[in-house]
């Protein structure tokens, strides 16, 4: 068992009292796990304040508090004081966990949009080279086969050491995570150098109350992590890259679609056919190759440009890296899940006019004789969402399937008439199947030679959610079992 000073050597404290050589066995946060050589962080939140609990930690046998200001306990319980209790449990968790960062080769990616494809492109990269790689993001903590969910894009910092703890005892050699913008405000991601980090672009996100106060600390938060890396990769043609770039200290290289620099992407074709649909280019510069994609998109081309730039750094046979993303699938983001000579199907999480433009935009580059759109948009939350997807479905799709979405405490055909409200005036095609799995089956059923059918707005997401129930509904086993269904109704030759 270790002592409380062991843990401490990282940390800026003044003992208020008490003594730091206490047993420790493990970092608290949640005054619920109190017991006797634990060691609990206070922390001042946005809803609770941690120090209120100190009375219920102290009775269930806890003797060690960090706190943020001095607090009046009895005189056998140690008192650290810290300016940042966040921080504290940052550096605490490392410390606890053996710093298992430094055992692993740490890769972070940040943006606004393509964190999550992005961070699976370099995994799928690793992996495909024989790299056992863990992932901590948006998608949960994956390690081998199994991932077990999070609540937050860049968990907790205890979380995230413990994952690395794991990772490393599992014997991964890397990490790829997402590292939010809340992520590095709220320290997560004190006490990780990270080896390389990734940044993806940047626009108005996150900006509100309990998040950011502008866009401009959105921003500063976001360019961070070049703070705390040691080589950084950024997309020189995001209009805040020099502003990204200001806030560096560690060496910076550049990927683009429009300017010769270190990582350039030339020669982009869409290409679409014998079940694959999505990219082929060329990268040039400090890394030359010519690579298939699996994910469509002139967005991915930027993913997986900056995906490859970080695979340049790492050593690895090129002949692998050059085809390791051809057959890749991220679930729920441009996830192509069936694709024939007569029609194909993609799932998206794209749940706001701007995802959703930007997706039936890409779609469009593929020249399909329809483009089918199947989507509704969630209940008890702001109206704008519908009424201007409804606008840009009407727009940019030649039919749109209107269906339930995470209605929750919300009738599907109220918000389906919200949705309608500003699509008709379009005069796009339209149907009403407020059922999501009767509106996916009507899609595939009705597809005609040459369609392109995009079911969004749910992802990777499992459940549908009315009146306060979640029920399990996952999108790409309902297109499979409908697609079985339908090979199943139509007769072999001869029968």
């Amino acid at each position: 068992m270790a002592v409380v000073r062991e843990w401490l050597q990282e940390l800026s404290y003044q003992l208020l009292q008490g003594s730091i050589d206490e047993n420790a066995e493990d970092v608290i946060y949640d005054s619920r796990k109190a017991a006797p050589d634990t060691i609990f962080v206070c922390m001042k939140g946005a809803r609770a304040d941690s120090h209120d609990f100190i009375p219920s930690v102290i009775s269930a046998g806890c003797r060690v508090l960090v706190v943020e200001r001095p607090v009046e306990v009895p005189g056998d319980v140690t008192v650290i004081l810290v300016d940042n209790g966040r921080e504290a449990l940052a550096l605490l968790s490392a410390a606890r966990f053996g710093y298992p960062a430094k055992k692993l080769i740490t890769i972070g990616v940040t943006g606004t949009k393509g964190k999550t494809t992005t961070a699976h492109m370099i995994r799928t990269i690793l992996e495909a080279c024989g790299k056992k790689t863990g992932m901590i993001g948006t998608t949960g903590i994956v390690i081998g086969d199994e991932t077990f969910p999070t609540v937050n894009t860049t968990p907790e910092s205890y979380t995230i050491q413990k994952a690395f703890a794991d990772m490393a005892e599992a014997g991964c050699q890397y990490v790829v995570m997402e590292v939010s913008s809340q992520g590095l405000k709220m320290h997560r991601v004190d006490g990780i150098t990270f080896d390389y980090a990734l940044f993806t672009n940047l626009s108005p996100d996150h900006i509100g109350p309990n998040e950011h106060a502008d866009f401009q600390e959105y921003l500063y938060y976001k360019s961070q992590i070049f703070r705390r890396a040691k080589i950084g990769v950024l997309n020189l043609d995001d209009e805040h890259y020099q502003e990204i770039r200001s806030h560096a200290s560690c060496p910076i290289y550049d990927f683009s679609l429009k300017t010769p620099c270190d990582f350039y992407a030339d020669q982009i074709d869409y290409v679409s056919g014998n079940g694959f649909v999505g990219v082929e280019f060329s990268i040039k510069g400090r890394y030359d190759a010519r690579v298939r994609v699996g994910i469509p998109g002139l967005f991915n081309v930027y993913n997986a440009l900056g995906a490859f730039g970080i695979a340049s750094f790492l050593d690895l046979p090129k002949e692998k890296v050059e085809k390791a993303l051809e057959h890749m699938r991220v679930n729920g983001r441009m996830e192509l899940v069936y694709s024939s000579d007569q029609f194909s199907i993609l799932v998206d999480y794209a749940h706001n006019a701007v995802s959703m433009e930007s997706l039936l935009n890409t779609l469009r580059a593929y020249r399909p004789k329809r483009l089918v759109c199947v989507f509704g948009c969630g209940g008890n939350r702001a109206k704008d969402r519908r009424y201007s997807m409804g606008e840009i479905g009407g727009k940019l799709a030649d039919l749109c399937i209107l269906t339930a979405d995470n209605s929750r405490f919300e009738k599907t055909e109220d918000i389906i008439q919200d949705i309608k409200s500003t699509l008709v005036p379009t005069g796009g095609a339209y149907l009403e199947i407020p059922d999501r799995r009767e509106a996916i089956a009507y899609a595939i059923n009705h597809a005609e030679e040459g369609d392109m059918i995009a079911v969004i707005g749910k992802g990777h997401e499992d459940y549908q959610e009315e009146n306060g129930v979640r029920h399990h509904f996952l999108d790409r086993e309902v297109i499979e079992e409908v697609l079985v269904q339908k090979k199943e109704a139509v007769p072999e030759q001869g029968e």
